[in-house]
Formats: C-alpha cells, sequence, structure tokens
C-alpha cells in the first residue's frame, strides 16, 4: 500500500514494551514533543508511513522490517531500517555528531574530519531514501527530518522523480564561510536543493541557506519579503528584516520556509492543573523554605553553555555576597552521547563547577546548586517551572530551545523572569525576555542581576506578553503552517 504522507525521522514513533515475551507498540509517554505532532499529520493524508531505524547486528534482523500501527493518531505504518551498531557508530555518532554538529553550531574548533566514514553516511542515506520510496505514492509527500538525512531528498529523487521532498531542519543553520569549512558541502547543498521545500526555525537560518546555496551552485533567489510580525527585526543577534522564500535552480524553484517549533501550550496546562503536580509544587516550595529559585534545563553539550552559566552563578555571589543563602539554583544537565568524549569531558567539567561552588558558598543546611544529571519526568519538571522565579536557558547556540516555551507555558500567574540567550532562535520569538550574550561575562551578569531586581509589575508585564506569544506559536500553528506549505507545493 503506497502512502500519501511519508515522514522519514531517526527515532521510532512509538515505544516498544516487552509484555510476556511479546512485543507492543506503544504511544510515547509524554504526548508533549515532537514526535506526536509529526504523528498527527497522518490525520490529514490518505494512509501514512514512517521510516526510521532500529540497531541491529544478525544478519536477519529478528524483527518486522514493516509493522502497522493503530494507536490514538489512526492507523499508520512503520518501515524500520535494520543498522548494525557499526554503522550507528558512524552514521550517527562521528559523522553527524563530531563533523557536522560542531559546525551547525559555528564551533569550529571542535570539527573532526578524520575519523568520518563518508561512504557509510551516503549508504545510510540511500537505505533511508530505497525506504521512504516503497513507501510513498507516486506523486505523495516525503517529509524528510534533520541534518543526518542530508542526502536523502537527492537519492529519493532519482528513485520517485514525481515526489514532494519537504525537509526541515531542527538545528540551526550556520553562515557559508562556517559550512563550507566541510567537504562534502557541495553533495549536501545539491541534495537539498533537489527539494520542493526546505523549512528552518527562523529566517536567519533560511538566509544563511540560501546564501550557502549561491556560494556553492548557480541558483538564483526568486522571491524575497519582510519577515513574519512575530518576528524580531531589530537589534538582536538572529534579527533579520527580509528573508528568502523562493530559490531557482537548474529549472526547479524551491520553497524556503521559517516555521518555529512551538509546544503543546493546552498539554502543558493540563499537567500544571493536575493534582500530582500541585502536590509536587508545594513540596518543592516546602523544600525551598523561602529561597528563591532559579531554574536551568538543557542537555549535557558543549553548545548549551552550561559550564558558563555556572561560571555566571559563582560570580554572582561573589558579587553579591548577600544572596548566599537567599538563592538556589536547580541545574538539570541531561548527560547524552555517553559514548562521546567531547560530552564526557564537558559532564566532568559541570561535576568540578558544581563541586567547586557548593564547596565555596554552601553550609550546613544550605546548598546554592542542586545539580541533576538525569531526565526529569515532565510532571515533576512542569512543577519546577511554576516554582521558579526565574529560566536562565542561555547556550552558546541553540537551533530553537522549547525549554523556554514550556516554562512559559507552565506559569500560571505572570511573576517570574525568563532570561534567554540571544543565540537561541527562540530569542526572535520571545524578546520580551531578559536577553543575554553568553560569551560576555558582563552581560550574563547584567541579565541575572536584572532578572532578580526585577520590580513585580514588570515582570507580570513580560510574562504577560511572553505567554501571548508561545500561545500564539503552539504546536498547532506550527503544523498548520506546515500543512499551508504542503497545500502550496501539491498545487504545483
Amino acid at each position: 500500500m503506497s502512502s500519501d504522507l511519508v515522514i522519514v525521522y531517526h527515532r521510532q514513533p512509538y515505544e516498544e514494551v516487552e509484555v510476556d515475551g511479546k512485543i507492543e507498540y506503544r504511544d510515547n509517554a509524554s504526548p508533549n514533543g515532537i514526535v506526536p505532532t509529526l504523528k498527527s499529520f497522518f490525520g490529514r493524508a490518505d494512509g501514512g508511513s514512517w521510516v526510521a531505524w532500529k540497531q541491529s547486528d544478525k544478519e536477519r534482523p529478528d524483527f518486522d522490517r514493516v509493522v502497522t500501527i493503530n494507536d490514538s493518531f489512526g492507523e499508520y505504518r512503520v518501515a524500520r531500517l535494520a543498522l548494525s551498531k557499526e554503522q550507528v557508530t558512524s552514521f550517527y555518532h562521528v559523522t553527524s555528531k563530531e563533523a557536522m554538529w560542531p559546525i551547525l553550531h559555528s564551533f569550529k574548533e571542535r570539527y573532526n574530519y578524520d575519523p568520518v566514514d563518508w561512504p557509510t553516511f551516503r549508504e545510510v542515506n540511500w537505505a533511508f531514501a530505497e525506504a521512504a520510496a516503497s513507501e510513498v505514492s507516486d506523486d505523495g509527500i516525503v517529509w524528510v527530518h534533520d541534518y543526518n538525512l542530508w542526502l536523502v531528498p537527492e537519492y529519493l529523487r532519482k528513485i520517485k522523480p514525481k515526489a514532494r521532498i519537504a525537509f526541515f531542519h531542527h538545528t540551526p543553520f550556520p553562515a557559508a564561510d562556517m559550512f563550507n569549512v566541510m567537504p562534502w558541502r557541495g553533495e549536501i547543498i545539491n541534495s537539498l536543493l533537489c527539494c520542493d521545500v526546505v523549512g528552518f526555525h527562523i529566517p536567519r537560518y533560511v538566509n544563511n541557506f540560501a546564501s550557502t546555496a549561491r556560494s556553492l551552485m548557480d541558483c538564483e533567489i526568486v522571491e524575497e519579503e519582510s519577515v513574519r510580525t512575530e518576528f524580531s527585526t531589530h537589534g538582536m543577534a538572529l534579527s533579520e528584516e527580509t528573508v528568502v522564500t523562493q530559490l531557482r535552480y537548474q529549472g526547479r524553484d524551491i520553497t524556503l520556509s521559517a516555521l518555529p517549533v512551538g509546544v503543546d501550550t493546552d498539554y502543558i496546562r493540563e499537567v500544571a492543573q493536575n493534582d500530582e503536580a500541585e502536590k509536587r509544587l508545594a513540596h518543592i516550595k516546602e523544600e525551598l523554605a523561602g529561597c528563591r529559585l532559579i531554574l536551568s534545563v538543557g542537555r549535557t553539550d558543549y553548545t548549551k553553555g552550561g559550564l558558563e552559566q555556572l561560571q555566571a552563578y559563582e560570580r554572582l555571589f561573589e558579587r553579591r555576597p548577600e544572596l548566599i543563602g537567599h538563592v538556589r539554583l536547580m541545574f538539570v544537565s541531561v548527560q547524552a552521547n555517553r559514548n562521546m568524549v567531547a560530552y564526557e569531558r564537558v559532564q566532568s567539567e559541570i561535576e568540578e563547577a558544581v563541586g567547586r561552588i557548593n564547596g565555596r558558598f554552601g553550609t550546613f543546611d544550605w546548598q546554592p546548586i542542586s545539580f541533576i544529571g538525569s531526565k526529569v519526568p515532565f510532571t515533576e519538571l512542569v512543577s519546577y517551572y511554576r516554582a521558579a522565579d526565574t529560566a536562565w536557558i542561555t547556550p552558546l547556540c541553540d537551533g530553537l530551545n522549547l525549554v523556554a516555551h514550556e516554562f512559559v507555558a507552565a506559569r500560571k500567574f505572570g511573576n517570574a523572569c525568563l532570561v534567554l540567550s540571544e543565540f537561541a532562535g527562540a530569542a526572535v520569538e520571545l524578546d520580551e525576555a531578559v536577553l543575554t550574550n553568553p560569551f560576555s561575562h558582563r552581560s550574563m551578569d547584567m541579565a541575572i542581576d536584572q532578572a532578580l531586581d526585577m520590580p513585580m509589575e514588570e515582570r507580570q508585564a513580560r510574562m504577560r506578553r511572553l505567554k501571548e506569544k508561545v500561545e500564539r506559536l503552539n504546536i498547532k500553528a506550527w503544523g498548520e503552517g506546515q500543512q499551508a506549505v504542503f497545500d502550496k507545493i501539491k498545487k504545483h
């Protein structure tokens, strides 16, 4: 059976649970996030398919390559690619994470080309393209997600020339002089120009892509327009006044879109109001014993600026010793990619900084930092969002950062402050936050001081405007925007 919509994403769209020796496929534990949102598109198409990988080191995998799923989103097929441990390591952990990830986030000094096995990256992308081609109808839509599948569009175009191909980047897209460090730059851009539409979160990433494409290929800008009113256009690190909306390459037009992913505000509000969250909130406030809570949530990644944030927190007590004993930082840094040396080093540096700060300023009955290195259940996280006086979200570079959106959506009252890095894509939308430059000690110090000293009336006014934006730019709005783009390319 051919599908009118095929989504290609590395994650499977469910959780596999073994019950009495049999595998059951269940909805993801949290309905919040990108996977449930993508699955919701299946309800708008006549049949849908999802392509993902599943690791198997056996010559003949002991799982069904294609399964039919019936869940709360309806019926759809999932085609699983069997990738060996060696393929996953080469394609994902080495090429994607050690070579591409640092370039995408403009950390040229961390770029590692030497261990890259480009033939394996091509091989895996070809396998994804073949799987998508076997699922999609001749003129259906294939929606490819994220940079580790950059080569899928070109391969797919060769197999299914009439298919509509869309691509969405969940990461930043860097400037041409940064992107062009990669020796495979031409192959990647040529593949993306095989798409009908290429999507990004914000106008800056769109314009960076257009500039890179023009630096490498004989393509031209066909359309350009003023950015939407939701985006800040002046004075910020990632601001743009205009955005490229269409390129032409080899006689084909490629639509470019800037549509930032949002959060499920309805779901977050439901979680915030349930009995479990209310009890947890009361317990957190009791534990705080009158201390003001600063909350930082992110992954253990050099792009997230965790160490720089801890150093700023240490300077806060050096600069303002009267705050000792009256402020606490809940620092959540979820460790990922444990088998990668770069992330192990970041984790060690963070743990060392936490220990030093607690040792310098802690007392018998008060610790300046509570450090959590594992994933926090979402209900508990929402309770911390509600308890915090300030959310401190200061990545050095981030495609968007939905933690900032979640914090705002979870707040019942407008009595909290959001401190946000201007190098997070979300800052272009959430410019009512206290914006800061995490590369500047002075800027970081001023921002946290401003947040802690901000009058209640200003806090409430800022949070009210932030909540209005987060509600308007929620996950439903992103889905509607994507559907409008799909409807447009179907007509051509």
